[in-house]
C-alpha cells in the first residue's frame, strides 16, 4: 500500500463520458460519494487511531496511509465532480443532504456505529473493482480516457487498503469470543446494511435526476435507449455487485483473502513515479 498523486486533467471532460450515458451518470451520481464520505472516514480513522493500543503499530502505519490514500481519492473526484455540477447544478441539495447525514453520524453516533459504517462503505470497494477491471470493458469502449483513469486508480487503491477498515473495527471491538459474534460479525453486518441502505438510495437519487434532465429533452427513440442503457447498468450491478455484497455478510468473511482483479497491480503501476497516468496512447 502506498500514496499515489495522480496527474489527470478533467478540464474537458463531459458528463457523457461514457458513450453509454446511463452508465455515465450512474458513476457520475458515486463520485459525488468520495467529497463526503472520505473527509468523514479520515475523521472516523483519525478517532480510532487515537483508541488503537500502541501495540498496533503495523495497524497504526496501515491506518495512516490509508488516510493519505482517502485524501487523495476525494481531492481527484473533486476535481471531477466540478464538471458534473456545472452540467446539473440541481443535484446540490442531494449533495447537502449526504453531507448533513455524515455530520450527524459524526456528532451524534457512537465511533462503534461510525467504523461499522465505515466498513460497511469500504466493503463496496473489492466488487467494485472487480466490475471496473474485470466486467465493464464493453461500457468503457469509447469512453473518456481521464474519466476512466480516475475510477479504475481509485478503485485499485479502494482494493489495495480493502481490509485495514476490517481489521481496525476487529481490533477495538472484536478482540473476546463474543465480541467476534456480536460485533465481528452481527454489527459489522449492520454496518454493511446501513451503508449499502444509505449510499445506494443517494446515488439512485442522484442519478435519477440527471437521467430525467437529460430525458426532458429526448424524442421516442432516444428515450427507448436511455431505458436500454439503464437496464444494462442496472443488470451489471445486479450481477457483479449484489452477490459479494451478500457474501461480505458472512461471519468467515475477510476481505484479505479476495484475490486481485486481473490487470489491477499493473494498472497501479501506471500512476508511480515516470508512470502514464493511465492515459491512452492513442490520446497522447
Amino acid at each position: 500500500m502506498q500514496v499515489r498523486l495522480p496527474k489527470i486533467d478533467y478540464s474537458q471532460v463531459r458528463p457523457d463520458w461514457s458513450p453509454n450515458r446511463e452508465f455515465a451518470h450512474d458513476r457520475n451520481a458515486s463520485s459525488t460519494i468520495p467529497s463526503y464520505v472520505e473527509p468523514y472516514l479520515i475523521k472516523v480513522m483519525q478517532r480510532a487511531k487515537e483508541i488503537l493500543p500502541a501495540s498496533e503499530t503495523r495497524l497504526h502505519c496501515e491506518v495512516d496511509l490509508f488516510i493519505a490514500q482517502e485524501s487523495q481519492h476525494f481531492r481527484q473526484h473533486n476535481g471531477f465532480n466540478r464538471r458534473v455540477r456545472e452540467a446539473y447544478p440541481g443535484i446540490a441539495p442531494f449533495e447537502a443532504r449526504l453531507k448533513q447525514d455524515l455530520e450527524g453520524f459524526l456528532a451524534h453516533r457512537s465511533l462503534k456505529f461510525n467504523l461499522a459504517y465505515s466498513e460497511g462503505f469500504e466493503t463496496l470497494g473489492p466488487p467494485s473493482a472487480t466490475l471496473w477491471f474485470e466486467h465493464s470493458d464493453a461500457l468503457l469502449e469509447g469512453a473518456d480516457h481521464e474519466a476512466v483513469a480516475l475510477w479504475k486508480w481509485h478503485m485499485a487503491e479502494e482494493f489495495e487498503h480493502r481490509d485495514v477498515c476490517f481489521r481496525l473495527f476487529r481490533a477495538l471491538y472484536a478482540q473476546t469470543l463474543w465480541g467476534r459474534f456480536a460485533n465481528g460479525w452481527l454489527y459489522r453486518a449492520y454496518g454493511i446494511f446501513v451503508a449499502v441502505r444509505h449510499l445506494g438510495s443517494y446515488t439512485k437519487a442522484v442519478r435519477t435526476h440527471m437521467i430525467e434532465a437529460d430525458r426532458a429533452s429526448m424524442d421516442e427513440q432516444a428515450l427507448a435507449r436511455s431505458r436500454a442503457n439503464l437496464k444494462v447498468v442496472s443488470d451489471l450491478a445486479k450481477r457483479h455487485m449484489l452477490p459479494p455484497i451478500l457474501k461480505a455478510l458472512s461471519p468467515f468473511y475477510d476481505p484479505a483473502l479476495k484475490p486481485a482483479p486481473r490487470g489491477l497491480e499493473a494498472y497501479l503501476a501506471r500512476f508511480e513515479k515516470g508512470g502514464d497516468m493511465g492515459r491512452d496512447p492513442v490520446a497522447t
